[in-house]
């Protein structure tokens, strides 16, 4: 669908990752789902893909040799990726663009190799003991000579089971502040098998299956400066420079999500009957297809809206925190409505909506709870005016 504001040429790239998905992540979701796995040779079919394409890193600029989308286009494309499997579509390769503050060696040994999908990365920052609470980190950076030693854990790091590499983020000291001790966090590129590095299991989830979590566990693993991401002590700094659109991503994949239990919610009302017409016909149906058509079409529009700040270099951290949570919380109420017109089998396996019902709970979680981002926008409200 056309929505206001958008282009051709922005209609033909959502038309075009949508077919991708629907051809080539579609066929495989079962398989995903029934087995919590996704086959190696699925995984790097879908990669090649992809490159084959030209989307694979699109999110990063034309100078490393890539398509350089812009907010909205890349926003597009997680719209659409969001209709299928984040296990399989994980293979699309979205890098994080972090990586874009590599100097020197680091460029030729993390960030291309990155954009040209012969290296995969994973981004890890939560911690058992600090999650939403960055500067509650634990997980520490020590000088010993001339390396950096660490000690810790993270958990709940989407990716790693696959990524030759991990972007760390590490306390590695504390300054004391009238508002009590705060935390200085460095940025360090990791090597898959670095001595002292391990990455296992994480727990078992009820959203994403395929999707895994992943455990880290660093004991007394040296790291030269060399694999410094930024500045020492500047992981904020490259936090606020490089991560602030990740919030974009999840609002925008729950809009493709929500659209497409959508349009299985629409079907069935079409086409199942009782009491002698179709079901769609009883107002108790169809007003909650309304509802649940109006609160997708402001969901996109309030992420390509921020997505659109972004791109016009305005202040943007507000309408961003608003995209997230309250797409996140309409995939929540779309599902559950789905489910609900469906009957008894919208919670049996030989319909999808049981998986997206598990899957959209986390949505409310992963990057920043909805209770961090009403306080985002509290904040940005109340500061303005002094409160």
């Amino acid at each position: 669908m056309t929505i206001y504001g958008l282009t051709e040429e922005h209609q033909m790239i959502a038309d075009t990752v949508r077919s991708f998905v629907e051809n080539e992540i579609y066929p495989h979701e079962e398989l995903v789902e029934r087995t919590g796995e996704v086959p190696a040779e699925i995984a790097q079919e879908i990669k090649q893909k992809t490159i084959d394409l030209g989307f694979y890193a699109c999110n990063f600029p034309e100078s490393v040799g890539c398509a350089g989308l812009n907010h909205v286009e890349f926003a597009l494309v997680e719209r659409e990726l969001g209709r299928g499997s984040m296990a399989l579509n994980h293979f699309f390769g979205r890098p994080q663009n972090i990586l874009m503050a590599c100097e020197g060696e680091q460029v030729d040994r993390y960030l291309m190799p990155a954009v040209r999908g012969e290296r995969m990365d994973a981004l890890a920052m939560t911690e058992p003991g600090a999650g939403s609470d960055v500067r509650g980190m634990k997980c520490s950076a020590v000088r010993d000579g001339g390396d950096w030693v660490v000690n810790g854990t993270k958990h709940f790091i989407s990716g790693a089971d696959h990524a030759d590499f991990l972007i760390v983020f590490i306390a590695t000291g504390e300054d004391q502040t009238p508002k009590g001790p705060k935390k200085r966090i460095t940025a360090f590129l990791v090597d898959r098998g670095t001595p002292g590095f391990t990455i296992r299991d994480g727990y078992k989830s009820v959203s994403h299956r395929g999707y895994k979590n992943m455990v880290l566990d660093f004991d007394d693993c040296r790291l030269p400066d060399a694999q410094v991401l930024g500045d020492v002590d500047g992981g904020f700094e490259v936090m606020n420079t490089w991560l602030y659109a990740t919030r974009i991503t999840v609002a925008a994949m729950s809009v493709g999500r929500a659209r497409r239990v959508f349009d299985f919610a629409l079907q069935y009302a079409a086409e199942r009957e009782q009491f002698g017409q179709k079901i769609g016909k009883f107002q108790g149906i169809s007003f909650q297809l309304a509802d649940m058509i109006t609160e997708i079409d402001a969901a996109d529009l309030l992420t390509l809206a921020s997505a659109d700040r972004l791109d016009r270099g305005v202040p943007a951290n507000r309408e961003i925190a608003s995209a997230k949570l309250y797409a996140s919380e309409m995939l929540a109420r779309v599902t559950d409505a789905a489910i609900q017109i469906h009957g008894g089998m919208g919670l049996m396996d030989d319909y999808p909506l049981e998986r997206f019902w598990r899957d959209a709970r986390v949505e409310r979680i992963w990057d920043g709870t909805s209770e961090i981002q009403r306080h985002i926008i509290s904040r940005d409200l109340l500061r303005a005016l002094g409160a």
